[in-house]
């Protein structure tokens, strides 16, 4: 008897003992929360609030007519980015403004815009500097050359400011970013929209002070000679330092080299 009446036990406990309620909170965000959630809220600024207008000029207008060229008119608002991005190339960042105005024109909600400029990070929703130095510290640039740890330790030597900071005289703003796929000409910085590979410390310094005494040299007319995007060793693009390895065959000849009918 007793044997029945045991299991029976906790099943009325449970019964008896109240339901105790719990504080139901909902995160702001699903994900765990870390220090980078900071790139997903937008604090007014002086330089950055929705009161500053912000219109595209003509050139730039005439573009985003040929964009929308691209996409069905329903679906315009897949035209996104690349207005964001000519957005971006007039203002010189992604404000909110500047978001605003492209939610406009592609006539979808504001909110929408955001999650895009927010996402990707090439989008830059504060103001850089006239030369945006981006060093990649990826594995390969990590380990090819002189390594990226020497360059990033060049640029603050020779800048003055760790990653993501401006010059004060707001030339430079200097960050350090994931692969930009010239791994085979490690180490490489992008600045703007040119690549600058194969840099040792001095080639790094020296690049810094040409786009510098350019952009000063600018205003009084005078030209500076800066080194051009690519490799900065002497390499033409990406070819082996010790010349060509492989490939010291007859070159490849459909006519002489492709099986003709009748040879099976």
């Amino acid at each position: 008897m007793a044997s029945k009446l045991i299991p029976s036990f906790p099943r009325v406990g449970r019964q008896l003992i109240p339901q105790i309620s719990k504080r139901q909170c909902r995160p702001f965000s699903v994900a765990s929360q870390l220090r980078s959630e900071s790139l997903f809220v937008h604090r007014n600024s002086p330089q950055n609030n929705p009161s500053l207008p912000f219109k595209f000029n003509a050139q730039n207008l005439a573009l985003i007519d040929e964009i929308l060229k691209r996409y069905p008119p329903q679906y315009k608002k897949a035209a996104v980015m690349p207005l964001l991005d000519l957005g971006q190339r007039q203002h010189g960042y992604t404000s909110i403004s500047v978001m605003n105005e492209v939610a406009r024109i592609l006539e979808m909600p504001p909110m929408r815009v955001y999650e895009v400029a927010t996402f990707y990070t090439m989008y830059n929703r504060e103001p850089v500097g006239k030369f945006f130095v981006q060093v990649c510290t990826t594995t390969p640039c990590q380990l090819g050359g002189c390594g990226s740890d020497k360059i990033v330790k060049a640029i603050t030597e020779h800048l003055g400011i760790t990653p993501g900071h401006t010059t004060e005289d707001n030339l430079f703003t200097f960050i350090e970013v994931e692969c930009l796929g010239a791994c085979v000409n490690a180490p490489m910085v992008q600045i703007n929209d040119d690549y600058y590979e194969d840099l040792t410390p001095e080639s790094t310094k020296s690049l810094l002070t040409a786009l510098k005494e350019s952009a000063l040299a600018a205003d009084s007319g005078k030209e500076v000679k800066v080194p051009a995007p690519g490799p900065l060793s002497g390499r033409d693009t990406c070819e082996n330092s010790a010349g060509l390895t492989n490939l010291h065959t007859v070159e490849w000849n459909p006519e002489t080299m492709m099986r003709k009918d009748g040879e099976i």
